[in-house]
C-alpha cells in the first residue's frame, strides 16, 4: 500500500467515508538548517532547506467548528475552534499548535485529518514546524482557495508555536518547511507586510563529491524548553543593554567597544552568545555566496566554523546537567573521528539534543554510515536530499510524496 492509499484508508477507518465532502491529500517536508544557527530570532540571516522526509495528511471539512487530527503513533487531537485564543493549559500540546494555526489562518471551519510522518521527532529536522505547515496547508487548500503564500503559512506556524504552544522559536524552521528547496533568508530586511527577504539557492552536493547526513544522537528535547528559551532571552538582554530589541539592530563595532560594560549585568554566556550571533549571521550570507559561486571548499570551511562557534560561544551542544551523558558532543566527536579531517560536521538545528549534520565525501559514505550505526544503532545515520517543493496539495499520482526530490 502506498502512502496516499495508507492515509486515505486511515481517514476512512478513523472518520468514516467522505462522501459529499472535499477530500484532499497534503504534504509538508521537514527541514535542515545549513547555516545561521540561532540567528533567526534576532532577525539575522539563515540558510535552510526542505528535505525528502515529510508528513502527509488526508483531510476533509466536517461542517462544524471542531478540528479533529489523528496522527499515527500519537492518537487523536480534538480542538473546538469556537475558542480561538491561546489556552495556557494546552501549552506544549498538539492541540495548541492546531488552535494557533487555525486562529492565524482565521478562515474556515472544522475539518478531519489523518496524518502519517517519516520526519522523526527530536531529529532536528523540525517535526513540529512540519506539522504546523501541514495544518496550515490543509486550511489553505480547504478554506482559502490556495491563496496563502508559503511565507504566510510559515509565519502563521511561528505564531502558533510562539503564542499557543509556548516555545519562543524564530521563523527559520517554518520557512524551511513551507518554502521548499534551499533558501537564504535575511530577517532584517522585510517588506511592508513584515515578510523577510529571501532567495532560492541552487546547488548540488553530489557534483562536488559529497552527501549530507543527519545523525540521530539518541537524545530527545524533553525538558529542554528553558534551555532553548534562554538563548533568545540572553541575546535580547544584550540588545536591550544597547537600547535595541534584537541584536541585528546593534552595531558589531559598538558591541565590542562597550562589551566590558555589560559583563556584570547580562553575564558572560549572554555576551558569548551575542558574539556567536554577529559571526554566524555573516557566515550564513557568505555560505550562500560561496554556493552561488561554486566555491565548495570555502563552504565547508564555513560549516566547520559554524560548528565551532555553536559549540564554544552559543553553547547549544549540551546542558551539562549530567556530565556523564553528553550525546550530541559524543556524536560530534565520533563523526569527526571517522571523517578523519575531511568533510565537515556541526550541531544541527536548535541543539542541546537531537541531531548532528555531516558533509561526507561520497567515496566514504557507506563506510561512514556503517561505522556511525555500529555505535549509535541501525539507522542512526541517514543520508538526506533536498525537496524543491514545500507544503503542498498532492496529486493522485504523487504517491510517494517525495516530490521530485533532488540530491542536496
Amino acid at each position: 500500500m502506498d502512502r496516499i492509499e495508507k492515509v486515505k484508508a486511515g481517514f476512512a477507518r478513523e472518520f468514516g467515508r467522505a462522501e459529499g465532502r472535499e477530500l484532499i491529500v497534503c504534504s509538508a517536508p521537514g527541514r535542515t538548517e545549513i547555516g545561521g544557527n540561532h540567528t533567526d530570532h534576532q532577525r539575522g540571516r539563515v540558510l535552510t532547506a526542505a528535505v525528502n522526509l515529510d508528513a502527509i495528511a488526508c483531510a476533509a471539512p466536517n461542517g462544524t467548528d471542531v478540528v479533529r487530527v489523528y496522527s499515527e503513533g500519537y492518537g487523536l487531537a480534538t480542538v473546538d475552534m469556537s475558542v480561538r485564543e491561546p489556552i495556557p493549559e494546552e501549552y506544549g500540546s498538539t492541540e495548541a499548535i492546531i488552535r494557533g494555526v487555525m486562529a492565524g489562518v482565521s478562515r474556515g471551519m472544522g475539518f478531519d485529518a489523518y496524518v502519517i510522518s517519516d520526519v522523526p521527532g527530536g531529529s532536528g529536522l523540525s517535526s513540529s514546524a512540519c506539522f504546523e505547515v501541514l495544518i496550515g496547508t490543509i486550511a489553505n487548500e480547504l478554506f482559502c482557495g490556495g491563496a496563502l503564500e508559503p511565507v504566510e503559512i510559515a509565519r502563521i506556524g511561528q505564531y502558533a508555536e510562539n503564542e499557543y504552544f509556548g516555545k519562543p522559536s524564530g521563523l527559520l524552521d517554518q520557512m524551511g518547511c513551507a518554502m521548499g528547496g534551499a533558501v537564504y533568508i535575511d530577517f532584517a530586511e522585510c517588506d511592508e507586510d513584515g515578510l523577510p527577504k529571501y532567495e532560492r539557492i541552487d546547488f548540488d552536493l553530489a557534483s562536488y563529491g559529497y552527501a549530507m547526513c543527519i545523525i540521530d544522537s539518541g537524545s530527545d528535547h524533553a525538558d529542554l524548553t528553558d534551555d532553548y528559551a534562554a538563548v533568545p532571552e540572553e541575546m535580547k538582554a544584550v540588545a536591550a543593554a544597547f537600547g535595541r530589541e534584537t541584536l541585528s539592530e546593534v552595531k558589531e563595532e559598538e558591541f565590542y567597544e562597550r562589551v566590558s560594560e555589560f559583563r556584570e549585568t547580562v553575564g558572560d554566556r549572554a555576551i558569548m552568545r551575542a558574539m556567536h550571533f554577529f559571526a554566524e549571521t555573516k557566515r550564513a550570507k557568505e555560505q550562500a555566496e560561496s554556493l552561488k559561486n561554486g566555491d565548495f571548499d570555502r563552504f565547508l570551511e564555513l560549516v566547520r566554523a559554524s560548528g565551532k562557534s555553536s559549540y564554544e560561544l552559543l553553547q547549544n551542544v549540551d546542558t551539562y546537567r549530567n556530565p556523564n551523558r553528553q550525546p550530541v558532543a559524543f556524536v560530534l566527536a565520533l563523526a569527526e573521528h571517522y571523517l578523519g579531517g575531511r568533510g565537515a560536521v556541526r550541531v544541527h538545528g536548535g541543539g542541546f539534543a537531537g541531531a548532528v549534520q555531516a558533509y561526507v565525501p561520497l567515496n566514504m559514505l557507506d563506510d561512514f554510515k556503517r561505522e556511525m550505526d555500529a555505535v549509535l544503532g541501525e539507522g542512526a545515520c541517514v543520508e538526506i536530499s533536498i525537496r524543491p517543493v514545500g507544503g503542498c496539495r498532492l496529486a493522485e499520482e504523487q504517491a510517494d510524496a517525495a516530490i521530485c526530490c533532488m540530491k542536496l
